[in-house]
């Protein structure tokens, strides 16, 4: 019904459009410019008045509907199940099974009656969506319809539609950020002041503490635990392997980005760009298998031949590998800010007797500094965030350590792997990752202000 649903709401809406947009014409009598608004803004109009309440309808209504359903189904099941929330979870698969016609077997009677309460209670609602949908989209097209003459200011009235769906959009993208935020600042307070949590670290204790090892608190055996919530050994970890993949992407980003820009032909730039820009679309996790099984292994053989003490899962391995990941993002965005740069800058440099290699260090990288800094404040997050990278290269031990031949781990790995299976979020080792997510969040939102603020002070020459 819901291909259905959404079918027939495009044809009205396409018929709505055309509709309005004929009668538009039909009152204009052939002479359009007598009307205020043009004939298409009298179709989008009446297409908006299908489209938007059928929509709504339906977005509103079939959550509801399910919700109905369930409780239906479950009014007829007995009371200890219903009460019982691994017996309730139980049953409400087997409902659902045997509503679609997948359960395996002879289903009890109970599952049975809750299965066809919850089939009726879920087609009568759908029905019902249906039909409101309907009634609704056919209300809209008729006000609209109705409206139309020589006078009506169509176009303003899209227009006004037009900015509250964008306004709505906005508010949606702000309104998701803020949830989150305060969400994870939620249970980052109840980690460090819940006073019912046990082991629980002080804000100091974590931020500077050297050791991390939250399974011991999940052992009653360990003493005081809260030592092993010290904060600092992922810190260097996440920033070492995120200085050794920078040291990779940094120069071969921004160099390939000038190439390309001031030096490659028309035929090699649109070969090679594309190339390049196909590392961005490997997943992660494949690059985390070339770490594991290529890059790791060549590593320490390379270091063994010396003789260092490399380790099986090392920094530099993921270094090495996230610097590639990263390329295509300095790359790709420092092209576009060099090719953003105006050709007069450049012109003007020629002559005064500049060669191109001065030109591009005097003129066109400092004109392209703020995207430049930019691009590497992007990367820096991204690199700062990765996970699957360095799980697969350089393991979960949380070591002090800034050697890069040293196994070591990141925040964003200890949160994957703090939250892997079945979590009871009344722990301080559950709770734990919340509070890495705040500090990681912290950062990136510094390196982001930062990147803005040279990006403010050093546009100013060029504009």
């Amino acid at each position: 019904m819901t291909l259905l649903y959404f079918l027939i709401m495009a044809l009205l809406t396409a018929g709505a459009f055309v509709a309005a947009r004929r009668r538009a014409v039909a009152v204009a009598g052939g002479h359009q410019a007598a009307l205020h608004s043009r004939p298409n803004h009298h179709g989008y109009l009446a297409a908006f008045a299908v489209l938007l309440p059928m929509l709504a309808i339906f977005s509103f209504g079939m959550p509801f509907v399910e919700r109905a359903a369930k409780s239906a189904a479950f009014a007829t099941m007995p009371a200890e199940i219903t009460a019982d929330v691994l017996k309730r979870a139980v049953a409400t698969r087997d409902i659902e099974n045997f509503a679609t016609g997948k359960f395996a077997g002879e289903a009890p009677r109970a599952v049975k009656e809750a299965a066809a309460a919850l089939t009726s209670t879920r087609e009568n609602g759908r029905a019902t969506v249906f039909g409101l949908g309907l009634l609704t989209a056919a209300a809209g097209f008729l006000l609209v319809r109705g409206r139309i003459t020589l006078a009506f200011r169509a176009r303003n009235r899209f227009e006004a539609v037009v900015r509250i769906i964008l306004i709505a959009c906005a508010a949606i993208a702000v309104l998701t950020t803020i949830g989150i935020v305060f969400s994870v600042l939620f249970e980052t307070f109840r980690f460090f002041f819940d006073p019912s949590l046990k082991g629980r670290p002080t804000v100091s204790e974590f931020l500077f503490g050297t050791e991390w090892n939250p399974q011991a608190a999940m052992r009653a055996d360990q003493g005081d635990i809260r030592t092993a919530f010290g904060f600092l050994p992922l810190l260097t970890g996440t920033l070492l392997i995120t200085l050794i993949a920078m040291l990779v992407a940094g120069p071969l980003g921004l160099f390939s980005a000038i190439y390309l820009a001031e030096y490659a032909g028309p035929r090699v730039r649109g070969a090679a760009k594309p190339v390049l820009e196909i590392l961005a679309g490997i997943p992660t996790v494949v690059l985390g298998f070339f770490a594991a099984l290529t890059v790791a292994p060549l590593v320490r053989a390379a270091g063994e031949r010396m003789g260092l003490d490399v380790a099986s899962e090392s920094a530099l391995a993921a270094g090495l590998v996230m610097g590639m990941m990263i390329i295509p993002f300095i790359s790709s965005l420092a092209d576009d800010v060099i090719n953003a740069v105006p050709q007069s800058l450049r012109d003007g440099a020629y002559a005064l007797g500049s060669t191109k290699s001065e030109t591009i260090r005097r003129v066109v990288l400092p004109a392209a500094l703020p995207g430049i800094v930019s691009a590497f404040m992007l990367a820096v997050s991204r690199a700062v965030g990765e996970t699957m990278i360095v799980v697969m290269a350089a393991g979960l031990a949380a070591k002090l350590s800034f050697n890069p031949l040293d196994a070591v781990t990141t925040i964003t790995v200890q949160i994957k792997t703090i939250l892997v299976g079945d979590q009871e979020f009344d722990s301080a080792k559950t709770l734990a990752a919340f509070a890495l997510g705040f500090v990681l969040f912290f950062v990136t939102l510094v390196l982001n202000v930062i990147a803005l603020q040279i990006v403010r002070r050093y546009r100013e020459q060029y504009d």
